[in-house]
């Protein structure tokens, strides 16, 4: 048999290779998000672990800072803080545009392997105007 007709075996291992790479492409392309923005989120997940107000608010627009207290903080930071401190890996799911804001997602999941959280961070004018963690 010439070699320009390659056996059905190989033809199907190029494709599936071939549908690996796409898939691992695809997932590149489409779970990105600027370096800023990661930074900013995970120094809000290091404030949350230290439970540092100042920190937490920092990147936040007026709106973000008049609306967050210290003790809203401390609530969340005696919840996560221990499971942070363990450690995490966050995952970029991908963005969305609602009300002016760019909401940028994210899998946590934690070493401790109990529960998943998931983060929406809301953006505008390179300022913090929403954080919640489900």
């Amino acid at each position: 048999m010439p070699h320009f007709f390659p056996d059905r075996r190989s033809r199907v291992r190029r494709q599936i290779l071939l549908v690996c790479l796409f898939a691992a492409g695809a997932r590149g392309a489409f779970a990105q998000t600027p370096d800023s923005i990661e930074a900013s989120m995970k120094k809000m997940l290091a404030a949350i672990q230290s439970n540092s107000y100042d920190d937490f608010v920092a990147a936040g627009d007026a709106a973000f800072k008049s609306g967050m207290s210290k003790q809203m903080l401390d609530g969340v930071s005696t919840q996560l803080g221990p499971r942070l401190k363990q450690g995490y890996h966050a995952t970029v799911l991908g963005k969305l545009n609602q009300q002016g804001y760019t909401v940028y997602l994210w899998k946590l999941e934690f070493n401790d392997k109990k529960d998943d959280y998931l983060v929406k961070m809301a953006v505008k004018d390179g300022k913090v105007g929403g954080f919640l963690l489900q």
